[in-house]
């Protein structure tokens, strides 16, 4: 997360569909993909795809995202999650993720509910959502916090000016959903776009941290 600074966020019931995003995404040079845990038997989904991606993706982080409670994130680490991303911050998903030694991402959007977090173990930490709180809360609270690793998503756009924003109040790096992954273009079945969209937003994402 920290070395690419953008993470893919998707989630999809078909997974012959999420097979081709994924492996777009990778072609695009994509090396960490957040599968979100948002519909019925998510969780078998992300199996089969995480078995895939083993074979087919060998250098690619999969992690789990949308994840609120800790016997989900318990399932999913059995299943071969890399990682758990949370839209809030639960202490006893904190638990499940240290024991195992699995990065546990939570979603924050208070500077005491970061602490807490930080408190409990959580390197990196979620704003969210990114829309709502704005590139000025991350400033604001690196101020006094600046050791502080965040990861923002909600309202990020693969566009420079909206990247340079977030990269230069501070946050280490992105996550990005429906903006890399238009719904025309999933209906299409066009990978080859997916891979391009991909491979720009990283450009674009190196080239913002390297003038920092």
């Amino acid at each position: 997360m920290l070395e690419t600074g953008m993470v893919p966020v998707f989630y999809h019931k078909d997974i012959e569909v999420a097979k081709n995003v994924v492996k777009a995404c990778y072609a695009g040079g994509v090396r960490a993909f957040e599968f979100t845990n948002r519909g019925e038997f998510a969780h078998e989904v992300f199996g089969e795809l995480n078995k895939f991606v083993a074979k087919e993706c060998p250098e690619l982080i999969m992690g789990v995202g949308s994840v609120v409670d800790a016997p989900v994130a318990s399932l999913y680490i059995q299943l071969g999650a890399n990682f758990v991303v949370g839209p809030l911050f639960n202490p006893d998903v904190a638990k499940v993720c240290n024991r195992r030694l699995i990065p546990y991402t939570p979603g924050c959007g208070s500077v005491s509910e970061i602490g807490f977090a930080q408190e409990a173990g959580c390197d990196l930490c979620k704003v969210f959502p990114g829309d709502v709180l704005g590139p000025n809360f991350v400033k604001g609270l690196k101020a006094p916090m600046p050791w502080s690793l965040l990861m923002v998503t909600g309202g990020v756009k693969p566009e420079e000016a909206n990247l340079k924003a977030w990269f230069d109040a501070g946050v280490s790096c992105v996550g990005m959903g429906s903006n890399l992954f238009p719904k025309d273009v999933i209906e299409a079945k066009d990978w080859d776009k997916i891979s391009a969209l991909c491979k720009n937003a990283l450009e674009i994402v190196g080239n913002v941290k390297c003038r920092m």
